[in-house]
C-alpha cells in the first residue's frame, strides 16, 4: 500500500479523516501505525495538507459520521418521548379505572342502604290499615295516632313533616290547582286505591299508601323529607 507523508505524519492512502484539523479515523482495513508517525510542528494535520484528491473523501467521512450521530440521537429522543407518552397514558387509564370502580362501589353501597332502609321500614311498621276500625270521620289527633302506629318510630317525624306541609293532617284535603288529594297529596288521588278502595275516606289507607310510596321512591320517609326540603315537592 502506498503511503502519503503529511508534514511528516504517515497515513494510509485509504485513511478517512473525520474532522477538519485532526486525523481521527482510518478506512476499513487500513490502520496508521504509531511507528509510522512523525511529530509535526503543531501536532495537527490540516485539511489543506491532504492531497486534493483525498479531501473529498475526508469531508464525506466527516459528514457521514455527523449524520449517523444525529440519527442515533434522534432515535434515542423519539424512544424516550414514546416511553414517556406510554407511561402517561397508562397512568391516566389507571386513574380512570379507579374512579369508575369507586363510583360503582358508591352506587352499590347507596342502593344497599336504600334496600335496607326499605326493609327496616317494612319490618318496623307495627300495624296495617286493616287493623283500624272504620269511622265516619276522624280528628287530627286520631289520624296522627294512627300514623304513629303504622310508621316506624325512627321515621315518624319525617313522615309527619311531609304531611304537615302537604295537608296539615286533613285526610280530605284537595289541592284546587292540581287535584292532589289526602294526607300525602297523592296525584291523582286515585293512586291510593292500590292500598284500599276506601282511600277517599279512610286516613289509615292513605297513610299506608303514603308510607309505601316514600319507601319505594326514596327509601324511607326521611329520604322523602330530605328531597322535599330541597325541592318543596316529593
Amino acid at each position: 500500500m502506498s503511503r502519503i507523508s503529511v508534514r511528516g505524519f504517515a497515513v494510509a492512502s485509504a485513511t478517512a479523516v473525520t474532522a477538519v484539523g485532526s486525523v481521527v479515523g482510518v478506512a476499513s482495513g487500513s490502520t496508521a501505525q504509531n511507528n509510522d508517525a512523525e511529530a509535526t510542528a503543531g501536532g495537527t494535520t490540516l485539511l489543506a495538507d491532504i492531497p486534493a484528491g483525498q479531501q473529498a473523501q475526508v469531508q464525506t467521512a466527516s459528514l457521514t459520521q455527523q449524520a449517523e450521530t444525529m440519527a442515533i440521537a434522534a432515535d434515542a429522543s423519539a424512544k424516550k418521548d414514546a416511553e414517556e407518552a406510554a407511561r402517561k397514558a397508562a397512568a391516566e387509564t389507571a386513574i380512570a379505572k379507579k374512579e369508575a370502580a369507586e363510583k360503582a362501589a358508591k352506587a352499590k353501597e347507596e342502593a344497599k342502604e336504600r334496600a335496607e332502609a326499605k326493609a327496616a321500614a317494612s319490618r318496623d311498621a307495627a300495624r296495617d290499615a286493616s287493623d283500624f276500625a272504620v269511622q265516619s270521620s276522624y280528628t287530627v289527633a286520631e289520624v296522627q295516632a294512627m300514623a304513629r302506629q303504622m310508621v316506624p318510630a325512627g321515621q315518624f317525624q319525617c313522615f309527619s313533616n311531609i304531611v304537615d306541609h302537604e295537608s296539615t293532617w286533613n285526610y280530605r284535603a284537595v289541592n284546587p290547582s292540581s287535584g292532589a288529594y289526602g294526607l300525602v297529596q297523592a296525584l291523582p288521588g286515585s293512586k291510593m286505591a292500590s292500598a284500599g278502595a276506601d282511600w277517599q275516606t279512610n286516613p289509615a289507607t292513605q297513610i299506608k299508601w303514603g308510607l309505601n310510596y316514600m319507601n319505594d321512591r326514596y327509601g324511607s320517609p326521611c329520604g322523602a323529607w330530605s328531597f322535599w326540603q330541597a325541592n318543596h315537592w316529593y
